[in-house]
């Protein structure tokens, strides 16, 4: 059961099981979501039954729509389906508004009342089959005109194909620069397709709208979303914006101009009501200059020259209408150099900081300078006088000894093999050497398993650093 999701009317989409007869249950969302939707502002409100409004808006493929009188009092919601009244035969489509902004659209739209067709019932599951299998040989049947029309030699272009709700009558919508001549055309449809022919041609706007695609702005286009009437658009329009004549910028996906420039025409416009005639003519003391250039947001205007139309000069257009009356008064103003001031650039503080490479460095920089002052040792912790003390403690060159006493020091390890010999040697090492024989006689007499134990053992511990010393006892 479709409810309107789908720009085409097809049932294939995800509306889930809150899909009934009467359209989606969800209609804020999955039923309003559609091409070129409208939103029931007055949808809240609760007329009284008299004045009531028996009208309704019908939506169809793509964007073409129409209303109904509901005759019946069927009751109705956006996204309902419901079978109409066509000629010939009947159509299936969905409703898009309901209640009192029917009147207003209707009333936008010119639509005459005495020429509404009716709402026959509810879409039943007969209808809707017939509708769906219409549907899907629309893409074929597209592509077989097409051929047939390129093969006949006409200079046309077949845009979309629709078929009504009975499969009573397929609709071809075409586009033509020259008058075509459907005569053999119709023919040749009407064989292949065995069904009622109707042909329309649209503009290349209206099959934008109906193909849908992205603009520029990399948004979908204006004219298949929300956009219905297509306002004429000119060059002068992108000549008020200060645009450049490019066709290629300015031109949509149809071709033509782009819609969206007139959007915002009414505020250039209003804006350039401030600025003087872009054709003023300014009388200095060296010679004529000429405007050359606009900008609207800056307010300002750029001169030169007549003569050298190399060099530009930008003045407020303040300035600029005081120069003009001033000539109307008949005086000529000054050179256009000594008129500009000169730019004061302004200091820009960048609180981000992102434009800095380096910002990362300098405080890493930083750090590190932090980090080696506190890792130097400050001398002058313990008092002044500390240092004093060390320096007098210190020998000076003359006590130290001489190179053939510094070899004898070299020499002391082999000394030291010696235990008896106790006179060469730091005393530190002396009271460390005698240390460690006392422990292991200690060990080896008063130890508990002194018998057990080799001596052996203590001969191989202590081999590798001091050698044992000889007991005459042992």
């Amino acid at each position: 059961m479709s409810c309107g999701c789908k720009t085409s009317g097809d049932s294939a989409h995800s509306c889930g099981p809150k899909k009934t007869a009467n359209g989606c249950e969800n209609v804020n969302t999955c039923g309003n979501s559609y091409k070129l939707s409208v939103f029931d502002w007055l949808s809240n409100i609760n007329n009284p039954a008299p004045n009531r409004c028996d009208f309704v808006e019908v939506r169809f493929k793509n964007d073409r729509k129409s209303f109904y009188k509901n005759i019946n009092n069927i009751p109705l919601h956006i996204g309902s389906v419901v079978t109409v009244e066509s000629s010939p035969g009947h159509d299936v489509g969905v409703v898009s508004l309901t209640g009192e902004l029917v009147k207003i659209q209707m009333k936008k739209k010119r639509f005459s009342e005495e020429s509404t067709l009716k709402i026959y019932r509810q879409a039943n599951q007969k209808d809707l089959e017939v509708w769906q299998e219409a549907r899907k040989k629309e893409d074929t049947i597209k592509i077989e005109a097409r051929k047939i029309a390129h093969r006949i030699g006409l200079e046309m272009k077949i845009t979309d194909v629709e078929y009504q709700g009975d499969a009573s009558k397929v609709t071809f919508f075409y586009t033509a620069e020259n008058r075509v001549d459907f005569r053999q055309l119709i023919k040749e449809y009407a064989g292949a397709f065995r069904t009622k022919i109707d042909m329309k041609q649209i503009g290349f706007r209206q099959e934008a709208a109906k193909v849908g695609g992205i603009g520029s702005c990399g948004r979908e286009l204006c004219c298949s979303t929300w956009l219905t009437d297509f306002r004429s658009v000119n060059t002068n329009v992108a000549r008020y914006q200060q645009l450049s004549i490019n066709p290629q910028k300015l031109a949509g996906q149809c071709g033509k101009l782009k819609c969206c420039l007139n959007y915002e025409l009414d505020s250039y416009l209003d804006a350039l009501s401030h600025f003087p005639s872009s054709s003023t003519t300014l009388d200095t003391e060296k010679g004529r200059a000429f405007c050359i250039k606009i900008d609207v947001f800056k307010k300002k205007m750029w001169f030169a020259y007549v003569d050298s139309s190399m060099a530009w000069y930008d003045f407020d257009i303040d300035l600029i209408k005081k120069l003009i009356a001033k000539n109307k008064r008949g005086e000529k103003t000054l050179p256009l150099e000594e008129l500009k001031q000169p730019d004061i650039p302004l200091a820009s503080i960048d609180l981000i900081q992102e434009n800095n490479v380096d910002r990362f460095e300098k405080k890493n920089r930083g750090n590190n300078r932090n980090r080696n002052q506190n890792s130097r040792p400050n001398n002058n912790q313990n008092g002044p006088n500390q240092g004093q003390k060390r320096n007098q403690n210190r020998p000076e060159r003359q006590d130290r000894p001489e190179r053939s006493e510094r070899n004898e020091k070299t020499e002391r390890p082999q000394r030291q093999a010696n235990p008896n010999d106790n006179s060469a040697g730091h005393p530190r090492q002396q009271k460390s050497q005698q240390a460690k024989p006392q422990m292991e006689k200690a060990e080896i007499v008063t130890g508990p398993d002194a018998e057990k134990k080799p001596a052996t053992q203590n001969k191989k511990k202590f081999k590798k650093k001091f050698p044992p010393k000889k007991d005459n006892n042992a």
